[in-house]
């Protein structure tokens, strides 16, 4: 038995409405079909995807937080520059890396309204925002 790839991710929040709305805004997901649980959340779908990658349960106590269980969730995105651009109208905070040597990818790294940590990952041959090499 062995894994074939990640299916979803699952974030708890005390605002569905927040939670949801920042993701359609910011990693440009959608949400859809989901089944009739007792509790109240949302699943969000990629833009070409048919499976949801993304659960959001609303009104669980979420407990207290341990680093190290899962430290961010990262995807791969397209048009740094825009998507730069998109968390400073916002005033979202975020780091923006390239990985050394030949790799060269470009890693976004921000949070989302409940406190995950959130990284896209962009080709290294997408331009470079503001000036950055």
């Amino acid at each position: 038995m062995g894994v074939s790839a990640m299916n979803h991710f699952t974030i708890l929040t005390d605002d569905l409405e927040t939670t949801v709305a920042f993701y359609v805004e910011h990693l440009n997901l959608h949400a859809g079909e989901r089944p009739p649980f007792t509790f109240a959340g949302a699943w969000l779908y990629a833009k070409d995807g048919s499976d949801p990658i993304l659960h959001i349960i609303a009104g669980k106590p979420k407990g207290e937080l341990v680093p190290g269980v899962i430290d961010h969730m990262a995807f791969t995105g397209k048009g740094l520059i825009s998507t730069v651009k998109r968390l400073e109208k916002q005033d979202v905070p975020y780091e923006l890396r390239r990985l050394p040597g030949t790799w060269g990818t470009w890693q976004l790294f921000f949070h989302d309204p409940n406190g995950a940590k959130i990284e896209i990952d962009f080709d290294r041959t997408e331009p470079a925002p503001g000036g950055l090499a």
